[in-house]
C-alpha cells in the first residue's frame, strides 16, 4: 500500500460532506483507485461493504433494478457480504460503478436516505455509453485520481526529503549546483522510465529490473486497448492511442489524424478524441489561436496534440511492438544520452506534471518570418492576468528562439518565461531555466 496524496482529499470529503454527497473517484485503469478507497474505508469507518461490479453476481446487480425498499436493499447487501452496516459509521463502496449504471443512478436516493456514506470508483466513466438512459446524480462529487506523481514515487522509495528541497530551491530561484542537479535529474529520469502506475512502481521496488517493469506496463497498455476496442470495435481509438509517441516524434504542429486513420480528418474524430480524454489515460493539448488569459475560449478543437497520462507508459508504448531489449530509451535516458528525436519523452513528462497540477494543456504555433517553418511554444499557462510560455528541451543547449519571438509578439501579456531542460536551474535574461524535475512547481 503506497502513500497517496488523494487520501487527504478523501478525508476532507468525509469531514465536510457529512453524508450529504457521494464521492466519485474517477481515473484511468490501474492508477490505484480501488486500493486507496478500500484502505480509506478500512481506516476511517467502523465497517464497510465493497461491491465490485467487475465480479459482483447477477443477484447483487439486480438489487439496483428496484430500490423502492431501501431496508430490503441494505439487508441483502449485509447478508451477501457478511458485514453489518452501522448508521453514520459505515461506508458502501461501488467499485467500477460504470459496469452497473443503475447503481450509480441509485446514489440520489441513497444519499437522501442518509444512513451511510458512499464512494464510487470508475474508469472510462464519463463516456456516453455508461450514462445513457440513467439520471446522473447531482449529489455526486467528483475527484480525479492520476498516476503517482514524483513525490509519491519518492515516498515509495523511502525518500521524504527530495521534493520538499526541490520546491524550496525553486521558490528561492537558487541553483542546485551541477553535481547535485545531475544526481536529482538521474532520480527523476528513473521516475520517467518506471512511471507512476502503482503496479509498475511495485514491480520496480520488488525486482529492481526494468524489463520486469516494462512487462507490467505492457499489460496495462493491453487493458487500455481492450477498453478502447469495447467502445470502438473498429479499432479507431486503439490506433489513435498507439500512434501517440510516433506523432509527437514528428515534431509537427498537430496530431495528423489522416496518417493514422485513412480517410479521416481531425474534424471527423472529435468524438473519439473526447472519449480518449474521458478515459484519463490520454491528455489532450489544444492549439490556442490567440494566447491570452482564458485560453480555453480561443482553442482550435481540430488542432491538437495527444500525450499519455503516465510517462512510464509512454516509454513502453514507443516500442510496444518490439522486444524490451530493442527499447533504447531505457538505457539512453538513464545515461542522459537521449537522441533528439526522442525528446518527446521529456515533453510528455512536462505535460503530465502540468495536468497533475490541474492545468489545462495549451500550445501555440505561428509562422517564422522568412521561412516555411513555424515557431512553437510547447505549453502556456495562465498566472493572474498574464500568460507564462514554457519551452521544453531534451538536449544540452539552451537556445530559445521560440520563447524570444513569442515574448516580443505578445509582450504585454507575458508573465514569467520558462525553459524546461535537463540541466541546473538558472536564468538567461528574463527566462527561468528549470530542470525537468522542477517543472511540477511552475
Amino acid at each position: 500500500m503506497f502513500k497517496r496524496k488523494i487520501y487527504n482529499d478523501l478525508l476532507e470529503w468525509k469531514g465536510t460532506s457529512d453524508g450529504k454527497t457521494a464521492l466519485l473517484v474517477e481515473g484511468a485503469r490501474r492508477v490505484g483507485k480501488s486500493t486507496i478507497v478500500e484502505e480509506f474505508a478500512r481506516n476511517e469507518y467502523r465497517s464497510y461493504i465493497l461491491v465490485d461490479f467487475m465480479e459482483a453476481p447477477r443477484a447483487t446487480r439486480e438489487l439496483f433494478d428496484d430500490i423502492s425498499d431501501l431496508n430490503y436493499l441494505f439487508l441483502q447487501l449485509q447478508l451477501q457480504y457478511g458485514t453489518r452496516l452501522f448508521e453514520r459509521e459505515s461506508l458502501v463502496v461501488f467499485d467500477e460503478v460504470q459496469l452497473c449504471p443503475k447503481a450509480r443512478q441509485a446514489i440520489k436516493k441513497l444519499v437522501a436516505d442518509g444512513r451511510y456514506d458512499y464512494v464510487e470508483t470508475g474508469s472510462l466513466i464519463s463516456i456516453r455509453k455508461n450514462t445513457a438512459g440513467i439520471l446522473v446524480p447531482s449529489e455526486e462529487r467528483k475527484l480525479q485520481m492520476r498516476p503517482m506523481d514524483y513525490e509519491e514515487f519518492c515516498w515509495a522509495r523511502g525518500d521524504e526529503a527530495t521534493v520538499p528541497l526541490l520546491r524550496q530551491a525553486f521558490a528561492e530561484g537558487r541553483p542546485l549546483g551541477d553535481r547535485t542537479a545531475r544526481m536529482l535529474m538521474r532520480g527523476y529520469r528513473l521516475y520517467m522510465l518506471v512511471g507512476g502506475m502503482p503496479q509498475a512502481v511495485d514491480a520496480y521496488l520488488q525486482s529492481n529490473n526494468l524489463e520486469v517493469v516494462d512487462q507490467v506496463k505492457r499489460d496495462i497498455i493491453g487493458l487500455y486497448e481492450e477498453d478502447f476496442y469495447k467502445i470502438s470495435p473498429s479499432g479507431a481509438l486503439s490506433r489513435l492511442f498507439d500512434a501517440i509517441p510516433a506523432q509527437l516524434a514528428k515534431k509537427s504542429s498537430r496530431y495528423h489524424v489522416s496518417s493514422v486513420l485513412a480517410n479521416r480528418s481531425a474534424s471527423g474524430v472529435l468524438e473519439e478524441i473526447s472519449e480518449l480524454a474521458a478515459s484519463r489515460a490520454v491528455l489532450v493539448a489544444y492549439h490556442v489561436d490567440d494566447p491570452n488569459v482564458g485560453m480555453s475560449a480561443a482553442i482550435d478543437l481540430e488542432k491538437f496534440k495527444l500525450y499519455l497520462g503516465d510517462t512510464g507508459l509512454f516509454v513502453t508504448l514507443m516500442f510496444k511492438d518490439s522486444a524490451f531489449t530493442d527499447n533504447v530509451v531505457y538505457e539512453k535516458l538513464l545515461a542522459d544520452r537521449l537522441p533528439v528525436n526522442m525528446g518527446s519523452v521529456y515533453e510528455n513528462a512536462v505535460a503530465q506534471q502540468l495536468a497533475m497540477n490541474g492545468e489545462g494543456l495549451f500550445y501555440h504555433t505561428w509562422p517564422k518570418v522568412g521561412s516555411n517553418r513555424n515557431y512553437e511554444i510547447d505549453f502556456i499557462v495562465s498566472r493572474g492576468k498574464k500568460i507564462c510560455p514554457i519551452e521544453v528541451k531534451s538536449s544540452r543547449y539552451r537556445r530559445h528562439a521560440s520563447l524570444d519571438d513569442f515574448a516580443e509578439k505578445y509582450s504585454s501579456r507575458i508573465g514569467r518565461q520558462y525553459l524546461v531542460h535537463t540541466k541546473d536551474m538558472g536564468k538567461d535574461g528574463p527566462i527561468a531555466c528549470v530542470p525537468t524535475c522542477m517543472a511540477q512547481f511552475i
